[in-house]
């Protein structure tokens, strides 16, 4: 791994950064991120807790809410996997935080290692289904903060604590759309259905348990099930790529040159991860804003800085103040904030990328077993 900093220019004057190149020979690049999907910690805590060696913030989340009674889940907007196993699936497009979409790009678009051990950037999109008896239903989400209308949605143990409403707001075109009022949830135990209402609830979900959200259609077929059906959910990514490791983020940079339709809105602190044209290395930026030492880039601009540093394609990942960029030095028993993140300190995220030196000791993902899920 090589650590540096860099300094430029750019629209808004100096611009400073950090950049870390990982070979992908020689060390690895994973996932950081919170016990459970909808929470929130800094990238430096989750760094320690699985011995990273270096990290940098990661998706977009749910950060703020405009529906009455409905509070953040802190949760990412695009897909994770971790450890080979899926984790959460992508919220439709219209429902993600952060600067709007290039032409072409998707929520489901992802950066990350295979199981080549080469890094990629590709889309991942989540095919499953619900099935009791002779009866399928289409499985649309995955532990996401936000359902497709008239979609089914699956809760695991691995969400967490926070009220699965936030789930049914909003349409696929509009974020701040009001909630259905069409919704239903079923309790599944161990494979077999222990309650249905048609009230979306939260709390723990006990080990062994899977909690189907449905909105509009996926709501009237969750109430034909009845306690004590039988019903099997499974699910699987889909794409060109089998990930070990994946992170959602938008892609600005592609077979060595930015897309077309970047945004040009003003220059602010970024973050951004690439990989090389033989996916051997994955590129870490992030840059300083809204400072006198560093005025930001513009997302053309981080697309360029990513190129410069070798990177064949790449994506734009959260900024503004959630920009971190983080690393220890030999000897050093926890990371340290090497940036000088725009709010003035370490917001917490929902995820990161982080650099480790080796496969031996990476700890393990958590989710459901095997590189397609499969929840009882």
């Amino acid at each position: 791994m090589t650590f540096r900093t860099f300094e430029t220019s750019g629209v808004g004057g100096a611009v400073a950064g950090d950049l870390l190149d990982v070979d992908l020979r020689k060390a690895e690049v994973g996932l950081l991120r919170p016990p459970v999907v909808a929470a929130r910690r800094t990238v430096s805590a989750m760094a320690d807790a699985q011995h990273a060696v270096a990290g940098v913030n990661g998706d977009f989340f749910n950060i703020s809410e405009t529906h009455p009674g409905v509070v953040p889940t802190g949760s990412s907007s695009g897909p994770e996997v971790d450890g080979g196993r899926p984790l959460k699936g992508a919220v439709p497009d219209g429902q993600r935080f952060g600067p709007a979409l290039p032409p072409g790009t998707s929520t489901e678009d992802v950066i990350g290692v295979g199981d080549d051990r080469r890094g990629h950037m590709a889309r991942l999109h989540l095919t499953g289904t619900v099935r009791s008896g002779g009866t399928s239903i289409a499985l649309r989400g995955l532990n996401q903060y936000a359902l497709p209308v008239g979609g089914v949605g699956a809760f695991g143990p691995e969400w967490g604590e926070v009220s699965r409403q936030r789930a049914v707001c909003g349409t696929d075109q509009v974020r701040s759309d009001p909630c259905s009022t069409n919704t239903a949830e079923a309790t599944v135990r161990r494979g077999v259905v222990t309650g249905v209402s048609g009230t979306v609830g939260g709390g723990a979900i006990p080990a062994g348990t899977t909690v189907l959200v449905g909105r509009e259609k996926g709501a009237d077929a969750l109430r034909r099930l009845k306690p004590g059906d039988r019903v099997r959910v499974s699910y699987r990514f889909t794409g060109p790529v089998r990930f070990r490791f994946a992170v959602g983020g938008f892609p600005i940079l592609r077979d060595g040159r930015p897309l077309d339709g970047l945004g040009t809105a003003g220059p602010a602190p970024r973050t951004a991860a690439g990989v090389s044209r033989d996916g051997r290395h994955v590129y870490l930026v992030v840059v300083d804003g809204r400072s006198v030492l560093s005025g930001g880039a513009t997302i053309p601009e981080l697309a360029s800085l990513l190129d410069k540093a070798g990177a064949d394609d790449g994506v734009n990942l959260d900024g503004g103040g959630s920009s971190t960029f983080v690393a220890r030095s030999p000897g050093e028993g926890s990371v340290t904030v090497r940036n000088n993140p725009s709010d003035g300190t370490e917001r917490a995220v929902a995820n990161g990328i982080g650099a480790f030196p080796s496969f031996a000791g990476r700890p393990s993902g958590s989710g459901p077993d095997g590189p397609n899920g499969r929840l009882p």
